[in-house]
């Protein structure tokens, strides 16, 4: 099994969106109604908000390569929250539900973890549905706690969870 990890570029805007949508259809479809699942994975919005992204340079993304393959996408940026400043935010990472559990979101993890602490970041936090218990454990695995800070988003709940780096 070989892994590559890359910073993503002008072009990659379908392929993230593809991880992206097809992870979300995977693991929130015992979480999100139906038709909140069915709006967030249409792939044309994800492209579009990929492509925004790119054109802005906004935040940092990655994609990870399975055997030459994209597999595994991560974005972080510098917390959105007005109350975590100072934090580094991980704002996603998404695998194809075909390759869970091969160790893909580990590497990229470390990869985003890395990166933030180059960067400067101390801290960092994330956002992840309550009822998400596998994403949970991984996070856990990871150095994450849940803090007491949560907001309801797309009828769920979300908490945020935190490491230092």
């Amino acid at each position: 099994m070989e892994i590559t990890i890359r910073r993503v570029q002008p072009g990659d805007e379908h392929t993230l969106a593809y991880i992206q949508t097809e992870s979300w259809k995977a693991a929130f479809r015992s979480i999100l109604a139906p038709d909140v699942l069915a709006r967030c994975t249409e792939i044309g919005r994800a492209e579009d908000m990929y492509r925004r992204l790119l054109a802005e340079n906004k935040g940092n993304g990655y994609l990870l390569f399975l055997d030459g393959a994209p597999h595994c996408i991560a974005w972080w940026d510098a917390a959105r929250d007005a109350d975590m400043e100072g934090y580094a935010e991980l704002i996603c990472i998404h695998s194809l539900p075909q390759n869970w559990r091969r160790g893909c979101g580990t590497r990229m993890m470390a990869r985003c973890l890395g990166d933030m602490k180059a960067a400067g970041y101390g801290r960092v936090m994330l956002w992840v549905f309550a009822e998400n218990e596998r994403a949970r454990r991984f996070y856990e695995a990871n150095g994450f706690s849940a803090t007491a800070k949560h907001k309801e988003i797309k009828g769920v709940t979300e908490i945020c969870c935190v490491r230092s780096l």
